[in-house]
């Protein structure tokens, strides 16, 4: 091993230890990009397996329905003929007619009580099934807001990159964040900060498009993933809900904007998001600025633009 660094290092005319130290950071890094593709591995297992347990849950629903609804419709002939066979009664001898309705109902009662004992074995399924889809949804929720959570965001962002690569279909990111919400906590109180953060929730999943993903980042923070808009559909959108925020809950926002690029990651769009946040914020405040890949600017350059580009905005209204 010796004999073979120094070989290279005279050939490379570098001291033998900055050389031991080299491949020491090389295999280092090496190390880390394959925890790292392990990692982003495991999260599209588990994304894989989340769905799976999600798709089994729905098959089990629809199976349920589907045996109590034939048993509903064997009972309702049950019944039907039932009712028939009173009629044809009426002009028979009392005696005879009594014994054969009573024979009728019995042979009715069978399937009656058969039915009554598949509602609750129906009624038992549903409810763990529900249970099951319960336990699905509050892994990807935010128990304070209601809206997606980090896990949420995460596969989210995992899908809009497949979809984007495979289809090259375009999307964007908000990230929104309550002015001083530390400060706001501070003075008006952790209930009141907590009904803040529900509000604003409240009117974002309002506001956003079924197809968008709305999810609590952290504190006082909210992202926004939209599919199928660009940078200047985003900007508009995001400039209008903060004018809405202000005036409807009496608090200031700011917020970052930036639409996926080739070569972006989750953690690269999230990035460059929060760098036009940051100079939302340093600009003073209740502002929206965006990044186009290169620097920021602030988002209200795409209003002015809004008629003549004709662009979805994505908020709903």
């Amino acid at each position: 091993m010796t004999a073979f660094f120094a070989l290279d290092v005279g050939s490379l005319q570098l001291p033998l230890t900055v050389a031991l130290a080299a491949v020491a950071a090389i295999g280092y890094l090496v190390g880390l990009r394959r925890r790292y593709e392990q990692s982003q591995c495991e999260e599209e297992t588990a994304a894989r397996e989340e769905l799976h347990k999600a798709t089994t849950v729905a098959a089990e629903l629809e199976s349920i329905v589907e045996s109590v609804r034939n048993a509903m419709a064997m009972h309702h002939g049950a019944v039907a003929r039932f009712k028939q066979r009173m009629k044809e009664l009426g002009s028979e001898d009392k005696e005879v007619a009594w014994q054969k309705l009573s024979a009728e109902a019995e042979e009715m009662l069978k399937p009656t009580l058969q039915l009554a004992g598949e509602l609750s074995q129906a009624y038992e399924s549903i409810r763990q099934q529900t249970n099951h889809l319960a336990t699905f949804t509050d892994a990807r929720t935010d128990s304070l807001t209601g809206v997606g959570n980090r896990r949420a965001l995460d596969e989210a962002l995992t899908s809009m990159f497949a979809m984007m690569h495979r289809y090259e279909q375009p999307f964007s990111l908000l990230i929104l964040d309550i002015d001083n919400f530390g400060q706001f906590n501070d003075e008006q109180g952790r209930l009141h900060g907590d009904q803040t953060l529900q509000g604003v929730a409240s009117l974002l999943a309002d506001a956003a498009r079924d197809t968008d993903v709305v999810a609590r980042y952290g504190g006082g923070e909210f992202v926004v993933v939209m599919p199928h808009t660009d940078l200047d559909g985003i900007s508009i959108f995001s400039q209008r809900f903060r004018e809405r925020i202000e005036r409807e809950l009496q608090v200031t926002v700011s917020g970052g904007v930036a639409e996926a690029l080739d070569g972006d990651t989750s953690e690269s769009i999230v990035t460059r998001a929060d760098t036009a946040l940051y100079s939302a914020k340093a600009a003073g405040r209740n502002q929206i600025y965006r990044h186009d890949g290169v620097d920021t600017e602030p988002a209200r350059v795409a209003i002015s633009a809004a008629p003549a580009m004709g662009v979805k905005a994505g908020a709903k209204g």
